[in-house]
């Protein structure tokens, strides 16, 4: 990858994670700030990645996640894959109207438990 483009891709976006408790246990948040894009979807991928197996619930948290692309709802196809396979469960909360709308007509929000009005899981 050209050093521009690594430099473009880094300021798509930003991943964040800490370990956090709730009622249910301990989970690992990692939150997505910016666009989950062609050229961006790696840096989410090694991000979760380098959590497994050791991560036993993973929640992406998309608050901040201005826009997400088809590449981008692949990126996450792909990690629950990962995390499924490693034994391990993946949520995605905090999701904006127009990520579930391409959760929705993707027909990939009926792989996941809908938890709320803006969270779903996957089982």
């Amino acid at each position: 990858m050209p050093e521009n483009a690594a430099a473009k891709a880094t300021t798509l976006l930003t991943v964040a994670t800490s370990t956090e408790d709730d009622a249910t246990g301990t989970f690992t948040r990692v939150r997505c700030t910016g666009k989950l894009v062609t050229g961006s979807t790696g840096i989410l991928q090694t991000e979760v990645r380098s959590l497994l197996p050791g991560a036993k619930r993973i929640v992406l948290d998309l608050t901040d996640l201005g826009y997400m692309d088809s590449s981008g709802l692949g990126s996450i196809i792909g990690l629950y894959v990962s995390v499924k396979g490693a034994g391990g469960r993946l949520e995605v909360i905090n999701l904006s109207a127009r990520v579930r709308q391409l959760f929705s007509i993707t027909n990939v929000l009926s792989l996941f438990e809908v938890c709320g009005e803006q969270n779903i899981r996957l089982p």
